[in-house]
């Protein structure tokens, strides 16, 4: 290609640097968002299927668990596990922090941290609840204590939002 003037050839450079700029910038953040690693900071995490809450559940992730980021849709993030195992969490189970089970003053393989057990006894807790049925023996907790026993699963809250044509929104926000 031949430049007839000084002005042409400077115009042509400068828009094929700020391309190639923008080339590089988006190159570098997709190489750095995949190769990030992050840590589950939620107790248990269900590694899902496909980026839903009603995701078939491939395994679940501890506390602490550092995988790696693939790719992200939404509020939900496509992770490897340690074990190579794949699938979706969602970006409220993860940190950035490379994070350790504290027990005290040492690092523990199992157990809660000294904030997971504050924030518990500040919570509805068994005690509590004791608590609550004595102060209230005229109440009836029969209907509670069943439907403290129900468990739903993913495949069978997708049925019901299907029978009902109900489209949930992704996210859980």
């Amino acid at each position: 290609m031949v430049m007839k003037s000084r002005d042409s050839k400077f115009s042509l450079s400068r828009r094929f640097g700020a391309g190639l700029w923008v080339a590089l910038v988006l190159v570098a953040g997709l190489a750095w968002a995949a190769g990030q690693v992050m840590s589950v900071q939620v107790r248990t995490s269900n590694l899902r299927s496909r980026p839903s809450f009603l995701g078939a559940t491939v395994t679940e992730m501890a506390y602490g668990t550092q995988v790696r980021v693939g790719s992200r849709q939404g509020p939900w993030v496509h992770v490897t596990g340690p074990n190579g195992q794949t699938g979706w969490l969602h970006e409220s189970a993860l940190s950035e922090d490379e994070l350790a089970m504290v027990s005290g003053e040492a690092v523990a393989a199992t157990g809660a941290s000294s904030e997971e057990i504050a924030l518990a006894g500040k919570g509805f807790n068994d005690q509590v609840e004791q608590e609550y049925r004595q102060q209230n023996r005229d109440l009836d907790f029969q209907t509670v204590d069943r439907m403290e026993k129900i468990v739903i699963t993913p495949e069978q809250a997708a049925a019901f939002l299907a029978a009902g044509q109900v489209k949930p929104a992704e996210g859980g926000r």
